[in-house]
């Protein structure tokens, strides 16, 4: 099997049919058409055999993760996706392997109705690239840099679940039966928040996706407002199933500096409260919990019952 064979099998109808593309897999380039009174919204993200998923990961779970994790960059904007672009390079074609990754590609991409419109495969080392595409009326993206002195601070979810399952992958953690199942799922299979990332458009006044770590990309959004951030470590969401293989402290330290969540953490006026309660008690909403609030300042804290705690170092590529 020759590359344009691989694309054809594989990849020439991965997604749903849309109106809006004229034309996808098979050219040069993908034509794709832009709603009036819209902005195009457009993310990348790579995933690396080793570095973000371990070594012999399930095919099916590495499909869905490489789109999952840009869809949660479509969310925290506040878009709704339509396109995607997929570069892939294999050490070797693999039909078995290319048959569990597409289903679990393919699977993400209809829920979530994106096509996918075009992009390369070659040789090499197992590394995936995806583009995700998504609409949005002008003027109505979610941004880092809105929150102000006075904002609460709400994460969806359960933060931590994602690291303690890859932590019990990795025997860096123990525990069995439903409780490990669960924490292992939220790794192998993140559910980006792409509905009520829409949702929040007009009720959050800034937004971003967590993972690289709750404590570390909340630092993000206030740097971007320019603002401080405190985090109540009581107002913490911890899982029944975190908790219990975990233990309080550990899993405090899994939610706040674990990463790999996929879960939105944004800011909402006070004026904005019902709003909010509006929207996350509608159908299909993921919980929300208000662990915190912004202020004037810099950095990002967390209280404890007895003081400030230590603030756990996210994920970064580039550090030992």
């Amino acid at each position: 099997m020759d590359e344009f064979e691989l694309i054809e099998r594989y990849f020439a109808k991965v997604g749903p049919l849309r109106n809006d593309v004229a034309l996808g897999v098979g050219d040069d380039a993908a034509l794709l058409t832009v709603p009036a009174g819209h902005e195009l919204v457009a993310c990348t993200d790579t995933l690396v055999d080793g570095r973000h998923f371990p070594v012999g990961t399930r095919a099916d779970d590495v499909g869905w993760r490489a789109l999952a994790v840009n869809l949660s960059d479509l969310a925290a904007m506040g878009a709704a996706p339509a396109w995607a672009t997929l570069a892939l390079t294999l050490p070797a074609i693999d039909e078995d392997w290319l048959e569990g990754f597409v289903s679990g590609f393919a699977a993400l991409a209809t829920a979530h109705q994106v096509a996918l419109v075009g992009g390369d495969t070659t040789r090499g080392p197992l590394t995936i690239t995806v583009q995700a595409l998504g609409l949005l009326p002008c003027g109505s993206a979610l941004r880092r840099s809105g929150a102000r002195p006075g904002d609460l601070i709400y994460v969806t979810g359960w933060p931590g679940d994602a690291a303690a399952g890859l932590a019990l992958i990795e025997g860096r953690l123990a525990g069995q039966g439903a409780d490990r199942g669960a924490l292992e799922g939220k790794f192998r299979r993140p559910e980006p928040r792409v509905s009520f990332g829409q949702r929040l458009r007009g009720v959050a006044s800034a937004a971003i996706d967590v993972s690289d770590g709750l404590a570390q990309d909340l630092g993000r959004l206030a740097s971007a407002s320019g603002v401080a951030a405190t985090i109540r470590a009581a107002e913490l969401p911890l899982s029944r199933a975190l908790y219990a293989l975990a233990g309080e402290a550990r899993a405090r330290d899994f939610a706040l500096g674990g990463g790999d969540d996929y879960e939105l953490l944004f800011t909402v006026p006070p004026a904005a409260r019902a709003a909010l309660a509006a929207v996350s008690g509608s159908a299909g909403a993921p919980a929300c919990h208000c662990i915190g609030e912004i202020g004037a300042g810099r950095g990002v804290r967390v209280l404890g019952e007895r003081g400030e705690l230590p603030v756990p170092r996210g994920w970064d590529h580039f550090l030992p």
